[in-house]
């Protein structure tokens, strides 16, 4: 088909037999001699020339979408997720009273924290996942410790629901900000697949602060009644002043996801993710 062809076609599905019959006169065919061609469906034509394509489109998906994925299978994220497995053991350990092994773990899962962050950043290994993966991970521990700890009477409740309640606020406002900032199409499958970035988290200053307070304070809960018998003196109103501390970071740490602006960053279609 000439460029004149192509220059001068308008796919009109309201009126076929008008396309066809402009087409073929500049094609200087006779439209008489139309039924005796081949079937002709112009959107053939349109589906291969025009910018403006289905087909070209959902290509062009297809190659911005996997642009947009990075690997997820790396040291720091599997020793991350290993940090997240001993969570339920160091809860198991601590309402046996088995205090032992839950400082044990707890020493693991410190180390593991050091060490991924180095691992990340020395190798070039950080990812999306990452900046989600390892808050998520020490939000998983600060709970198992929270939960346990308050059913043992070793922290008040009401400090316990103030950490728990900003922990819930802060994960359904993650799930809503994923749904959000997800390239379409929005799948229940894509929603779930972390290799397709759509946000990052960046924790603010406060909030880094207040999640290293609260580490300390129930990892020295945690370890008081196995280190408690060897010191001279008693522990607990340390502990209970720490805990007024914590209290008092906690509020302050989840108001500042509020005010503060480069707390969330979307991941731009045009931009390509850490490696």
């Amino acid at each position: 088909m000439s460029a004149l062809v192509f220059a001068t076609y308008r796919y009109n599905p309201l009126r076929p037999s008008a396309t066809v019959l402009r087409c073929a006169a500049h094609r200087h065919v006779s439209p008489h001699t139309l039924s005796a061609q081949p079937a002709w469906n112009p959107l053939n034509l349109a589906r291969q020339f025009s910018v403006h394509s289905p087909a070209r489109a959902s290509n062009d998906k297809k190659l911005r979408f996997k642009e947009l994925r990075e690997n997820i299978y790396t040291i720091p994220n599997i020793l991350t997720a290993s940090r997240i497995l001993a969570c339920p053991a160091i809860g198991y350990a601590i309402i046996h009273d088995n205090f032992p092994v839950a400082t044990a773990l707890l020493v693991y899962a410190g180390l593991t924290d050091t060490v991924d962050g180095w691992i990340a950043r020395r190798f070039k290994m950080t990812s999306v996942l990452g900046t989600v993966l390892d808050p998520a991970a020490d939000k998983t521990l600060m709970t198992t410790l929270t939960v346990t700890l308050a059913m043992k009477a070793m922290i008040p409740v009401p400090l316990a629901i103030i950490i728990l309640g900003r922990d819930v606020l802060l994960s359904l406002s993650a799930f809503y900000i994923r749904y959000k900032t997800l390239p379409a199409p929005k799948t229940f499958s894509r929603y779930w697949d972390m290799s397709i970035p759509s946000a990052e988290v960046h924790p603010t200053r406060i909030s880094k602060v207040n999640t290293l307070l609260q580490l300390l304070l129930m990892a020295t809960t945690t370890v008081s009644p196995v280190l408690g018998p060897l010191l001279p003196f008693s522990v607990t109103p340390a502990l209970e002043a720490f805990q007024w501390i914590v209290a008092s970071t906690t509020l302050w740490s989840g108001a500042s996801y509020i005010f503060t602006k480069d707390a969330v960053r979307i991941v731009s279609a045009g931009r390509k993710p850490p490696t």
